[in-house]
């Protein structure tokens, strides 16, 4: 039989993932974090997450605390989601680093929240058809806090119903190779993407600089401080006319303002202020 969370229990969870993550669970939040840390407590041989709960507080266990704060984390994704970041890619940006890049210069991209590689790889291809020096220039950089998403990024498989999501059918031809129920990308864009373990809110690795950067759907999940932090920090990676794109519901009017907004078809992206 199975023990309802308590709040104390709920309150301990939130401060464990905002200490190991920064992302913030706020108050009415306990269904979710049943629902999410049901199938962990029952891989531990727990009769739910109550007990998962007790055990890991009396005992700390860096993998069960791995395991709680990734089944927090939230990996929605598709191949190009909302559309206009990745319309305005080819339209706009590119042409803008082709003028303003030397031909044999690497354009590097940062896909910062890559979950299972959707986001970098949408970008690998859209850049593949539209630069012929795509396989050796491009540089994509794709991280994730979980530790399962960055090892299925680098894996590059989706099962159909994930190439069902978004994914015009001629590029699957084009850039994806079926290997039994999974679609399995080319090794070509597979080479142009690197994936690997950070954590926004903590210290950065040496990265960059970056002439795009893709941080979107993430700064949602933060207080106003560490948006501004994470803001900050990823301006310091960026090339000075760099781009950088946000979810449709985030911005960084009223967060940070070293950044200036430059409408995009139906949408926007932000660009360095001159002086920051």
């Amino acid at each position: 039989m199975t023990t309802a969370l308590a709040t104390s229990g709920f309150d301990w969870v939130c401060q464990l993932v905002r200490r190991e993550s920064a992302i913030v669970l706020a108050p009415g939040k306990e269904y979710l974090v049943e629902a999410r840390l049901m199938p962990l407590a029952r891989q531990m041989g727990l009769p739910g997450v109550a007990e998962l709960v007790d055990r890991v507080r009396a005992r700390p266990d860096p993998v069960a605390i791995r395991g709680i704060v990734e089944a927090l984390t939230t990996n929605e994704t598709s191949w190009f989601r909302d559309g206009d970041p990745f319309t305005t890619l080819t339209s706009t940006v590119v042409p803008a680093l082709q003028a303003a890049r030397r031909p044999t210069e690497d354009i590097k991209i940062w896909s910062a929240a890559c979950s299972s590689g959707q986001e970098a790889y949408t970008i690998g291809m859209l850049l593949a058809d539209a630069l012929p020096s795509a396989a050796s220039r491009v540089k994509i950089t794709a991280t994730d806090i979980s530790r399962a998403m960055v090892e299925r990024t680098r894996a590059g498989r989706f099962s159909q119903l994930e190439v069902n999501r978004g994914l015009p059918a001629p590029m699957l031809i084009r850039h994806f190779t079926r290997v039994g129920t999974e679609w399995e990308i080319a090794p070509a864009l597979r080479g142009m993407v690197t994936a690997s373990e950070l954590n926004l809110a903590g210290p950065l690795p040496r990265l960059g600089p970056f002439d795009v950067v893709y941080l979107r759907n993430v700064l949602i999940y933060f207080d106003p401080p560490t948006k501004r932090d994470i803001l900050r920090k990823v301006r310091q990676v960026m090339r000075p006319d760099g781009w950088l794109f946000l979810g449709a519901a985030e911005t960084t009017l009223g967060v940070d303002d070293t950044w200036e907004r430059v409408p995009c078809g139906r949408g926007s992206a932000y660009r360095p202020t001159k002086g920051n």
